[in-house]
């Protein structure tokens, strides 16, 4: 059974950094694409980084986030990270990891791309 666990949010004032973790289970990592989105309270999910492509060399981000936030993967570990420096108070969402398993065809930053999702790490900014 494919588990995702995020762990490491929390609430931090605007421009405080916060890094958090993503520890898969129930499949190996081959060449699935991990992601992270978030959400806000009455806001659709929004796909914030991606990381895929063999041995997970390829990245993206989106334009919101471009420059501070920084996704990376250990694969011994099946764990993903999403390093968030310079946070603002727009920031502030509940954070959700998911899984390409098994790969779909898709946008990497498109919800519909991925089958497991993690139950959620809150993110709070406060100015």
């Amino acid at each position: 059974q494919v588990q995702l666990v995020e762990s490491g949010g929390g609430s931090v004032e605007t421009g405080g950094s916060l890094r958090l973790s993503c520890v898969a289970s129930g499949y190996t990592y081959r060449r699935n694409s991990m992601a992270w989105f978030r959400q806000a309270p009455g806001k659709e999910r929004e796909g914030v980084a991606a990381v895929f492509g063999t041995a997970g060399t390829s990245t993206y981000y989106a334009d919101s986030v471009k420059g501070r936030f920084t996704i990376s993967q250990d694969s011994a570990k099946n764990t993903v990270y999403l390093q968030m420096n310079g946070l603002r108070p727009e920031d502030t969402a509940m954070y959700y990891c998911a899984a390409d398993y098994p790969p779909k065809a898709g946008w990497v930053l498109s919800p519909s791309k991925y089958n497991y999702w993690g139950q959620g790490t809150q993110v709070t900014v406060s100015s």
